[in-house]
């Protein structure tokens, strides 16, 4: 079947399989995926099917990718199939990590790479849909995708300047080109045999619908991997959320997975509420003390981000705490409310509340909405500089890390001491470092950099640094040492492990006693009197 006769179809969707479905895509095409880390709302049989054709025919070749987060398991899956050097030419992706392939042929100049911030791209895709020439954001100033530093660049290889700096009434902007996608694939649960989807199952939603309206209106075709075929019109019309006129080809996919991990989580997709108190608390570990420490950062009533990685353990001290109803965490994907699931299905939420296309979502983010951000940091400096999307030669990306921090009212960063084979043990309410991590995470300065402290401060951005031995602040004059854990000896386990001096607070403490401990700390009662 020809792309002409699928741009001109009046009656039902052509049905194809993965391995037809991907013979519709052109050497030198630009795709737009869907996806996000752990298999949500990917179109894994297509994304396999376009490997196995070009190990088999050397075709299609010279492709572009864009995908707004990170798609994989941080090993095989997502991306990694099709990360082949002369399948693929150039990516532009908000997430890479998630597909170290990916990563690798970026890492090994094989391809041009750059980096946009996971809000920008997804709102990228609405503007090529409304036929915008781009989006001017204030996003990324300061950044490493500010063409000021990067761009966005990632390699030596990518030499094109795609962002531009401008300036309006006196005040700076980024303006981030709109993309054409030639091809879209994107996924959803169910599709009616006229090309309408739904998306019962998911997740979440992305920015699916976004997708695939920029690469109809950029005169593409879109191609979607659906689990099951109802007839015409049998679904009720405010379910869908991809009207059929938009869908050239489904792909039907039975065993088609929820995520990697689940077949159909009904608390995931939103249907059944979960009881409070059945998700298992955390171990006590330096991950669990960092995670409780953050969320002491909070209030009640707050409206907070959580962020991959380690910060993601937040939402289940919150609900250990009792105090999941009390703020309301979001995700950058689009839930909002219930307790977002961690490791390599973050993104998806148990029991949300609500589910938001990404791109509005992200609107939220960036004007400022949110009261509190709770983020994972690589490296820091002593500036207050934070890099995450590239270090140790490895590029990750930044995902929806630049978008959020740079907006959040109060940000709280966590991540460990030091890394590369620490072992922490918390013994009697006291922190003992048995063995001291290869590298260091904290250093004099960082060569890039994905949020600006010097900018934070200056704004009199609320900026927290949390570890399992230390609590920094962020002030005018750089890092200022707050706190540090029982147990812990100043000199030995945090000063020596420093280049430089930090700031330490005249009214320097010990750590909350209560983070060191078995039971719960009791925050459901300090918040209900804080609320009386």
């Amino acid at each position: 079947m020809s792309n002409a006769t699928l741009k001109k179809r009046t009656g039902p969707v052509p049905v194809l399989t993965a391995e037809e479905a991907v013979r519709l895509i052109p050497d030198g095409a630009t795709v737009a995926f869907s996806g996000a880390g752990g298999g949500i709302v990917e179109a894994t049989a297509v994304i396999e099917a376009l490997a196995d054709r070009y190990h088999k025919e050397q075709q299609p070749s010279g492709l572009t990718y864009l995908h707004t987060t990170g798609l994989g398991d941080r090993a095989d899956r997502g991306m990694s199939p099709i990360a082949i050097a002369g399948l693929c030419a150039k990516a532009i992706g908000g997430h890479w990590g998630q597909s170290p392939r990916m990563s690798e042929l970026a890492e090994t100049n094989q391809i041009e790479a750059y980096c946009f911030p996971q809000g920008v791209i997804t709102q990228l895709f609405r503007s090529t849909a409304a036929g915008h020439p781009g989006i001017l954001s204030h996003v990324g100033l300061g950044s490493f995708v500010d063409p000021r530093q990067q761009g966005g660049k990632l390699n030596e290889h990518t030499t094109k300047e795609l962002v531009r700096l401008m300036e309006i009434d006196g005040k700076e902007w980024l303006f981030y080109p709109s993309i054409k996608p030639d091809v879209a694939i994107i996924r959803g649960t169910t599709a009616d045999t006229d090309g309408y989807i739904t998306m019962e199952d998911e997740p979440t939603f992305l920015d699916v619908l976004s997708i695939a309206q920029a690469t109809k209106n950029s005169g593409g075709i879109v191609i979607v991997q659906v689990q099951r075929m109802v007839q015409a019109r049998s679904q009720h019309p405010k379910t869908i959320k991809i009207p059929g006129f938009l869908v050239d080809a489904v792909v039907v996919v039975p065993e088609q997975m929820q995520t990697y991990q689940t077949e159909s989580n009904r608390y995931m997709s939103g249907d059944l509420l979960a009881v409070q108190g059945g998700i298992e608390p955390l171990q006590l570990t330096e991950r669990k003390i960092i995670a409780r420490r953050a969320l002491m950062e909070a209030f009640p009533g707050a409206v907070a981000n959580l962020g991959v990685g380690i910060s993601d353990g937040v939402g289940y001290v919150a609900a250990e705490e009792g105090v999941g109803e009390a703020l309301t965490f979001t995700v950058e994907l689009g839930p909002i409310g219930g307790t977002p699931a961690k490791g390599i299905i973050f993104g998806a939420t148990i029991s949300p509340r609500a589910v938001l296309d990404q791109p509005y979502q992200f609107d939220f983010y960036d004007g400022g909405g949110l009261d509190v951000s709770f983020l994972s940091f690589a490296e820091m400096d002593q500036a207050g500089n934070v890099n995450v999307h590239k270090f140790n030669g490895k590029i990750m990306g930044v995902g929806g890390f630049i978008d959020i921090a740079q907006n959040s009212k109060k940000v709280v960063f966590s991540g460990t001491f030091t890394t590369g084979g620490l072992s922490v043990q918390v013994n009697d309410g006291k922190v003992d470092i048995a063995k001291e991590g290869r590298f260091r995470k904290i250093v004099p300065a960082l060569a890039d950099i994905s949020f600006n402290g010097i900018e934070a401060a200056q704004n009199g951005k609320e900026v927290i640094f949390i570890t399992e031995r230390a609590v920094f602040q962020l002030t005018a004059r750089g890092l200022m040492l707050c706190e540090i854990a029982p147990g812990i000896d100043l000199q030995r386990d945090i000063l020596d492990l420093l280049a430089f001096e930090p700031l330490i607070s005249p009214e320097l403490k010990l750590m909350d006693a209560r983070l060191f401990q078995e039971e719960p700390m009791g925050l459901k009662q300090e918040w209900n009197a804080a609320t009386v």
